[in-house]
């Protein structure tokens, strides 16, 4: 698989400030899995990861996408606002955030201007002063943990998962809200051994307010074929109700709430 993530990003980036716009990938409106309450829910384009059951693999180079426009994005979030209700509000997932975090503090300035909650799905795979800027304004933090094995880590997505840590603890600093996700991956990141390792790493961390298991599912194969791209994930099937369980029951020794998607 090419890499076109990573390559070009800075370019992206400082463009994309130029033209006060996000690059877009698609966007759910009423969106209730991706936060609380209602949402509108932007996915951007662009990702340093290549996980190997990524379900949007169409997200992962920088070259796809529409550039839209702050200004755009926000009178979308006005109209649907009557329907955030107290708890809703507008998400950014993608692709990775991060990737363009300048601009989504000036898109997050402007929805606060607007009384609008403001939540950021990310990989954490960038921690820098401009990621940093952003958390100051972003109400509620998704933190997907891939593995919290870092060998693990690199088998599944073929990078890190140190700064995704520095990540979570620098947002553990701030004392603001997080939400950990974690995907469970039969033979990938079901291992008992590591599902108490990450239960003990975070088990003092106040910031978190739940965590998610999200099971693992095949919907995106057809994504991977129209690419030319080898699943290499064809023969694991979602993981059985016993195993998220067993899962579960784990988690919830260190967290205080654990939901299952």
């Amino acid at each position: 698989m090419k890499n076109t993530s990573i390559t070009g990003s800075g370019n992206l980036i400082a463009n994309l400030q130029k033209a006060e716009a996000l690059r877009v990938h698609s966007i759910e409106t009423f969106g209730t899995h991706d936060g609380p309450g209602i949402r509108l829910v932007i996915f951007v384009q662009g990702c340093q990861f290549h996980c190997l059951y990524c379900a949007n693999p169409d997200t992962i180079s920088i070259d796809g996408g529409t550039l839209m426009s702050l200004d755009q994005i926000v009178a979308k979030a006005k109209k649907q606002k009557p329907f955030f209700g107290k708890n809703g509000g507008v998400t950014i997932s993608g692709g990775e955030p991060l990737l363009q975090r300048a601009m989504l503090k000036e898109l997050f300035n402007k929805l606060h201007k607007e009384g609008i909650h403001t939540t950021l799905d990310t990989n954490g795979k960038v921690i820098d002063k401009q990621t940093k800027d952003l958390l100051e304004t972003t109400d509620l933090v998704m933190l997907d943990i891939k593995h919290i094995n870092n060998d693990w880590h690199h088998k599944i997505t073929r990078l890190s998962n140190v700064n995704t840590l520095k990540f979570a603890e620098y947002r553990e600093s701030t004392g603001k809200p997080m939400w950990l996700r974690y995907v469970l991956v039969p033979g990938y990141s079901d291992q008992e051994e590591y599902l108490h390792q990450l239960g003990d790493h975070f088990k003092n961390y106040k910031s978190i307010e739940k965590i998610e298991i999200l099971p693992y599912h095949k919907l995106g194969v057809h994504k991977w074929e129209a690419l030319g791209w080898k699943y290499e994930l064809e023969y694991v099937e979602s993981p059985e109700i016993t195993s998220l369980k067993k899962a579960s029951d784990i988690l919830q020794q260190y967290f205080r709430r654990v939901e299952v998607g």
